[in-house]
């Protein structure tokens, strides 16, 4: 289904004129962010790890003070699937608390004007009522095999709340839902679900083979949001929002994965079977958000969940032979 996104005339923060950085701009949501914000009239800020390694309180208190932004986007991350987070817990852990700290921190001290933090729709409790809503946050425990990087995630909401509260910083959070879309991580170890399973069907094609061996039962139910529709809601945030409590970004539509393995197989033409390993891990047994207050706010996702497959696996396809695609997992 597509939507009518509906932007307001008179944006209570106009970011025409204004210095914007965007944090993690190589990764798969800031350089979306970067890809809408070209429209807006400002000046687009980057810095690679090269030069700023947001982890380094110190390079981070340089580098902004320097650069002077008037506003962040805050998309940089250590980001990856379930695999990567079991198998990564303090680096997930660590890494991200410390890129969120550094950067929120900073950004108060320098006077940035406003900033919008991404977090993740796995901050909400493993069996949180569905479709999740924002105040069920802390309402019971985290899933086990993403809470390293929920923990960390419900930390920078909690920062942010924190700088508002204390200092009047405008602050603002939001929680994605599951992302697909063009600059995936399409490393079949440490990538999300939807990237991962691209890559294995499209091989699965092109070799020939019968069946594709997938990780779980396939029953678990997921929501997905393309990642350009992500760039257009944090947008439409950062003109038209200031407020402490966090805010979902969805779609509110969700399938299993088992019928996303099936959509993606009718995309790619794969005409094999599935087979899925319930020794695997499933995570959470279902991840619906409540996009109710976006919603009221006048913004709703455009792309449509079959358009935005198919336009991510012709990114794909363009790019496998140029060595821009991210993961090992793509060859």
């Amino acid at each position: 289904m597509k939507v009518r996104t509906t932007v307001q005339d008179s944006p209570i923060f106009p970011l025409e004129g204004k210095r914007v950085w965007v944090a993690g701009h190589r990764g798969m949501a800031g350089s979306a962010v970067v890809r809408r914000l070209a429209g807006e009239g400002c000046e687009i800020l980057t810095v690679g790890r090269e030069q700023a390694d947001l982890r380094r309180q110190a390079e981070v208190e340089d580098w902004m003070a320097e650069a002077k932004p008037d506003v962040v986007f805050m998309a940089a991350a250590k980001v990856g699937g379930i695999h990567a987070n079991d198998a990564l817990p303090a680096e997930f852990l660590y890494d991200n608390l410390a890129i969120e700290t550094n950067v929120i921190h900073t950004a108060w001290r320098t006077g940035v004007r406003k900033l919008v933090f991404l977090g993740s729709s796995c901050i909400y409790p493993r069996l949180a009522e569905q479709p999740m809503r924002e105040d069920s946050l802390l309402t019971g425990p985290l899933e086990p095999t993403n809470q390293w990087y929920a923990v960390a995630k419900i930390a920078g909401i909690k920062l942010c709340q924190a700088y508002r509260r204390q200092y009047g910083c405008d602050f603002v959070s939001a929680m994605p839902t599951n992302l697909y879309g063009y600059g995936d991580n399409f490393d079949l170890q440490h990538g999300h679900v939807a990237a991962a399973l691209m890559v294995k069907i499209h091989r699965a094609k092109t070799t020939g083979a019968d069946t594709v061996e997938l990780w779980g039962s396939g029953t678990p139910k997921r929501e997905f949001l393309f990642v350009d529709d992500l760039a257009d809601g944090l947008v439409f945030l950062a003109r038209n929002h200031s407020g402490e409590a966090h805010l979902n970004i969805g779609t509110g539509v969700e399938l299993s994965i088992r019928e996303l393995a099936e959509t993606l197989a009718g995309i790619i033409g794969y005409e094999g079977r599935f087979h899925f390993d319930p020794a695997k891990p499933d995570g959470s047994p279902r991840k619906l958000m409540d996009v109710s207050r976006m919603a009221a706010l006048g913004w709703s996702a455009p792309t449509g969940l079959r358009e935005g497959f198919e336009r991510t696996y012709r990114w794909y396809r363009d790019n496998l032979d140029s060595g821009t695609l991210r993961g090992i997992g793509t060859a």
